[in-house]
């Protein structure tokens, strides 16, 4: 007669042969998962260096190490590095679609103009790619109130246009009021200024990308970087200190994405105008 019970109820391995296999699932961008052992869910945003990055529904990120312990839809998986994607056409941070083996060309005569050093940083992680196909060189003022003195230097043609970019143009500022003499002056037909609302370049980053909830508020009277750092708990009292603090906000810029809407459509705007065909 059959055993119906097998031979050896207690023999080495029975946990194995009574266990399912735990399917694998590549850990693809926007993949939801859950993780077990504390319930938090959320979709896959960046897997690197045996690590996946999960964004819940608030914006928060959390980093696990790929494996086990992760649920699909209440069912155990083991979540692993997806495949290297032969198909489709990549797209750069800025959302653009990669051109294969593309040397960066010649410097085109136009050039974007930013104040400082943090927003050609900025410019060049998410829209650098993009401006190297295009041949357009960014340069930094240290100051738009410096830009009077370089349209004197070096006046603009109609092959030789700027783009600037500055912060906080908003009506009745500083910076709206040179934008607005520049434009009635003899350069306004080759120069484009165009700007973001935010204090400084830094509130372009927005704080989903931080894991805040929001930027902190800075009195008036306080200079705005060291505020910000004060309130974050970071070193403050030296000129490294902010470049540190920087650094470590733009390490949280990866694509377009992060940015704030209103510095977005401005650099696409910039760029479109120092690479339209003069006329």
């Amino acid at each position: 007669m059959d055993d119906r019970y097998g031979s050896d109820v207690l023999a080495a391995g029975w946990r194995e042969r009574a266990a399912k296999p735990v399917p694998q699932v590549a850990a693809e961008l926007d993949l939801v998962v859950e993780v077990a052992e504390d319930g938090y869910c959320g979709a896959v945003t960046r897997v690197q260096g045996g690590t996946v990055e999960l964004e819940d529904r608030r914006g928060r990120k959390r980093l696990f190490p790929l494996g086990g312990g992760f649920l699909i839809d209440g069912s155990p998986v083991r979540l692993t590095v997806p495949a290297p994607r032969e198909q489709g056409a990549r797209r750069t941070a800025s959302g653009s679609f990669a051109v294969a083996d593309q040397r960066a060309r010649v410097a085109l005569p136009s050039r974007i103009l930013v104040e400082g050093k943090h927003d050609a940083e900025l410019v060049e992680k998410v829209w650098g790619a993009d401006l190297r196909v295009e041949g357009v060189v960014v340069e930094f003022l240290q100051g738009v109130d410096l830009l009077d003195e370089l349209l004197a230097a070096e006046p603009p043609t109609a092959a030789r246009r700027y783009g600037v970019l500055v912060d906080h143009l908003v009506p009745g500022s500083k910076e709206s009021r040179i934008a607005e003499a520049v434009a009635r002056g003899p350069h306004g037909r080759h120069v484009k200024i165009v700007g973001h609302p935010f204090v400084d370049v830094w509130q372009c980053v927005t704080p989903r990308a931080l894991g805040i909830a929001r930027w902190p508020e800075i009195p008036r009277g306080t200079d705005w970087k060291t505020g910000i750092c004060r309130a974050f708990g970071w070193p403050y009292e030296t000129q490294a200190d902010t470049g540190r603090a920087w650094q470590h906000i733009l390490s949280k810029v990866h694509t377009y994405r992060d940015l704030e809407p209103a510095l977005l459509g401005r650099v696409e705007e910039l760029i479109d105008f120092v690479t339209a065909p003069a006329g």
